[in-house]
């Protein structure tokens, strides 16, 4: 790593402005910010229906299979229709659609097809600008290359692309894992922040050697966060550690959040998580056996499928459902609000049901308050032409505001619209601001951000604009917005956001940071001490301490990864930092002091030579037992390393969770340390020998002379071999949904065995198959006109996703505390007459029902087909499509 000059002025400078000798008078000025965020309603039942008003926008004859949108300031709304869905393969089957409301009545007047584009994940629009993330096929082999994000232009306003897209970066997903799968745990949506950055969800396919516009390289091992700036370059790192999130939500403070599914004890869960830049979130090496080292999500949720999110920040809706993030659950078809609440350095929160909506992919708000949400509406695993659509959504008593045309706005109202009191009209306002005014931005901005009457968002507004404006010319006026308690978080965020800006930035301010009243100042500090890349900060950091919480859970009991932990937040960051500045001696120094617990712990990820000395000449020199057995760890820790990630392979939906590493390889001292372990096991009693095996087993050293256990074999990546499982009695329950739907659709199946099955399974009790039978359940008799192979997989696997009209279960309570469910067959003015599962019909006086309630879930009960191999389940869905 380069480092960083600190020219002497300036140094003294902050010395001069920090004054370490001087009594410290600073305190923690919060208030205004833990205010921003609504307290909790404890009513999480969703929102009230008199309250908002939902209209059609569009429907699947436009925008068919609508996997993700952006809406421009004015209300534009691009639309990414991917019919090839998360399982398909074959391009040519997606674009970019612009949904134009002329006169702003609510209606749907005009639309054009942006651009023909595979697997739009996500989309930004921004002045004349349309940034897309999306899977790039070769024309000549029509093979998935990767996922690449680019960014088109329409200058002239005509709703299509003036030509051939830029690209800002390059194969950022592994083409591999694409082009054997397909796109469902690829790389998704994006959203731009108010410090100018693009963030991108990356999904646990990962990617090697992604290229920006730089030509900077990078890979990623699983899932995470990367951001790159708007022009493609200084691609970096956010976080890491995530499974399949599809979306980022940003709220006017730059804190981020998610709600991204995990396989946490093998079932398929839903994580709400905030995020600490630099953090690692544990997925699949630490979350269960190294939970101690992780920061965890906020909260487990169960089961679903995170995709959209937003935070949203408008005035003009109401109190309860502003200020909160959104977010978009595809499996429980439904949009969250999430309540957070500020803990220290990070958040808790209570989540609570808002908009129903059927298989909900995205959500976006413009700049007059309209919101738009996009659903999927059943359309399958593999996309389909006639499902799908978009929906606005306004608050009741809600008017239109026009939104002023930034192409024409001057410097001054551009810096009066940087005060609005909606974050979308702030960051429009800013991007205008930075391309026509680059000279007088800085000014304006500054302005806003050193006006103590505005309120907090908007001065944070201000920060962030002036620093992208100035770059390192505006560090000395950063440096003094430090200084004030209210805006010193957000004052040293901004100072050490880009790398390319930190000449001549002090060191002072963050190393007072550290040690700062309030824990987010504390936070902001040691992310940017890491990135500043000074050594001289090592001694801060390893003063950070490490909290009773950081321990080893009981051996064969997962960790706490979903449970608030902030005060593992500060001590996991200066870790980070520690590593970073690739702080080998100090934290070698440090052991055996009142720092060794964090110094032990940034030495577990320091494969360094010298690491691997020092903590050997540091055993041999204490007495301390204790001591002796955290160094034993941490070189046990370090005998193994991460192998190098290809892109070539991808550890499928039910990875080894063990840890700590996935392919773990020895290395230039790993012989080294095996020779030191093995002389102290033997030097230990006989009894005392099971530590070394623990360790062993732990680490996965898989060290013969330690005794090897069962676990301590690595699970490679998962392959699914189907001519040797298709008849495994038992695969479809032990499998995701993706990977059945995958095996089935390659199968061609015995139709004569699945009709059969169609008895044997009991679905002859719930379903007529032939014209005459008693009417039961959905008629089975023509699904295969109705439904295509993948839909009827689907309505198996999950009946909930999508029930048959007609077919909704109602239940029904009576005057005499009795209890019906099934679904109406016929209706009068006076009786109602409801069919149960087993076809047995009721009829019911209306006077006499004291309940009716339509239930959102189907009779049909998920799981009847687990026992199936695959083989089976293809032979069944087979049969049915023969029905016609």
């Amino acid at each position: 790593m380069s480092q960083i000059s600190f020219p002497v002025i300036l140094l003294a400078g902050g010395l001069l402005a920090f004054g370490c000798s001087s009594p410290d008078t600073r305190k923690a000025d919060l208030e205004e910010l833990s205010n921003f965020y609504p307290k909790s309603t404890g009513d999480t039942t969703g929102a009230d229906s008199t309250e908002l008003i939902l209209s059609n926008f569009a429907g699947p004859d436009i925008v068919p299979s609508p996997a993700a949108l952006a809406v421009s300031p004015n209300g534009n709304v691009f639309v990414g229709v991917d019919m090839m869905g998360s399982l398909g393969k074959e391009p040519g089957k997606g674009a970019i659609v612009r949904l134009v409301d002329s006169n702003n009545d609510g209606e749907l007047d005009s639309h054009t097809e942006f651009v023909k584009v595979d697997n739009p994940r996500g989309i930004i629009a921004v002045r004349d600008q349309v940034f897309v993330l999306h899977t790039q096929f070769s024309e000549a082999t029509g093979v998935a290359e990767g996922m690449n994000l680019v960014v088109y232009e329409d200058k002239d306003n005509d709703g299509v692309a003036d030509g051939p897209s830029k690209v800002l970066i390059e194969g950022i997903s592994s083409p591999e894992s694409i082009r054997s799968r397909g796109t469902d745990h690829s790389t998704n949506g994006i959203r731009m922040g108010i410090d100018g950055w693009i963030y991108i969800a990356v999904g646990d396919f990962g990617f090697h050697n992604a290229t920006d516009r730089d030509g900077k390289k990078m890979t990623m091992l699983g899932g995470g966060i990367v951001r790159v700036r708007p022009d493609g370059t200084e691609m970096e790192e956010y976080i890491h550690g995530t499974r399949n999130i599809y979306d980022v939500a940003i709220d006017p403070f730059m804190n981020i959040y998610t709600r991204g599914n995990t396989n946490d004890g093998g079932g398929w869960n839903i994580r709400f998580i905030h995020y600490t830049q630099s953090g690692e979130y544990g997925y699949p090496n630490f979350f269960q056996n190294f939970t101690e080292e992780i920061i965890p999500a906020l909260a487990d949720l169960g089961g679903g499928s995170g995709t959209g999110s937003y935070f949203m920040d408008d005035d003009r809706w109401p109190a309860k459902y502003n200020h909160v993030p959104m977010m978009a659950d595809w499996g429980r078809s439904q949009l969250y609000i999430h309540r957070v609440t500020m803990d220290g350095p990070g958040f808790t929160q209570q989540d609570e049901e808002f908009i129903k909506l059927s298989q909900i992919t995205d959500i976006d708000v413009d700049a007059s308050g309209r919101m738009f949400l996009a659903a999927w509406d059943g359309a399958g695993y593999f996309g389909s032409e006639e499902k799908g659509y978009v929906v606005r959504v306004v608050p009741k008593g809600w008017e239109y505001e026009a939104f002023p045309d930034l192409t024409t706005a001057t410097v001054d109202q551009l810096t009066a619209l940087l005060k609005a009191a909606n974050s979308v009209s702030r960051f429009h306002a800013q991007r205008e601001l930075l391309a026509r005014f680059p000279d007088e931005a800085g000014a304006a901005a500054l302005a806003v951000a050193t006006d103590r009457t505005l309120p907090l968002e908007v001065r944070v507004a201000g920060i962030y604009t002036y620093a992208q404006a100035t770059c390192e010319s505006g560090n000395g006026e950063l440096v003094k917005l430090s200084q004030e308690e209210k805006v010193r978080e957000f004052a040293l965020r901004a100072l050490a956001d880009r790398k390319t800006c930190l000449q001549g930035v002090p060191l002072d301010p963050f190393t007072e940071g550290v040690t700062d009243p309030n824990d987010r100042v504390k936070s902001a500090a040691i992310v940017a001490l890491g990135r500043i890349g000074n050594p001289q900060a090592a001694a801060e950091l390893l003063r950070v301490k490490v909290p009773a919480s950081f321990k080893q859970q009981d051996k064969g009991t997962e960790g706490p990864h979903a449970t608030p932990n902030s005060a593992i937040i500060l001590p996991h960051i200066a870790v980070k930092a520690l590593v970073e500045l690739d702080a080998v001696d100090a934290a070698v120094n440090a052991i055996g002091t009142e720092n060794s617990k964090i110094a032990l712990w940034a030495l577990r990820y320091m494969h360094d030579p010298k690491a691997v000395d020092g903590l050997i000449k540091a055993y041999g020199k204490t007495d301390d037992m204790e001591l002796k057995t955290e160094i034993l760890g941490t070189l046990s820790r370090l005998y193994k390393k991460e192998a190098p990630y290809d892109g070539s392979w991808w550890w499928g939906t039910r990875p080894d969770t063990h840890g700590p590493y996935y392919k773990g390889i020895t290395w230039g001292s790993s012989d080294k340390i095996k020779g030191f372990l093995l002389g102290e096991r033997n030097a230990f009693d006989a009894t005392k020998r099971q530590f070394f095996a623990d360790l062993n087993e732990r680490n996965r050293m898989e060290i013969e002379e330690f005794g090897l256990e069962e676990s301590t074999l690595v699970i490679q990546e998962t392959e699914i071999d189907l001519e040797e499982i298709k008849n495994k009695k038992g695969q479809v329950g032990a499998s995701s949904i993706e990977d059945v739907m995958i095996a089935v659709q390659d199968l061609e199946g015995d139709p004569v065995k699945g009709k059969a099955l169609f008895t044997s399974q009991g679905c002859i009790a719930c379903h007529s198959i032939e014209k005459g039978q008693p009417l039961k359940g959905p008629y089975m008799g023509q699904i295969g006109s109705i439904m295509n192979r993948s839909q009827i997989t689907e309505s198996i696997l999950k009946p909930n996703a999508s029930i048959s009209q007609g077919f909704a279960s109602v239940l029904i309570d009576t005057d005499d505390d009795k209890s019906y469910m099934g679904f109406v067959t016929a209706e009068t003015a006076d009786e109602v007459v409801l069919q149960d599962i087993t076809g047995t019909a009721t009829k019911l006086d209306k006077s006499t029902i004291k309940t009716r309630k339509v239930m959102e879930t189907s009779m049909m009960p998920p799981g009847l087909v687990n026992s199936l191999s695959f083989e089976e389940l293809a032979s069944l869905i087979t049969y049915l499509q023969q029905q016609k």
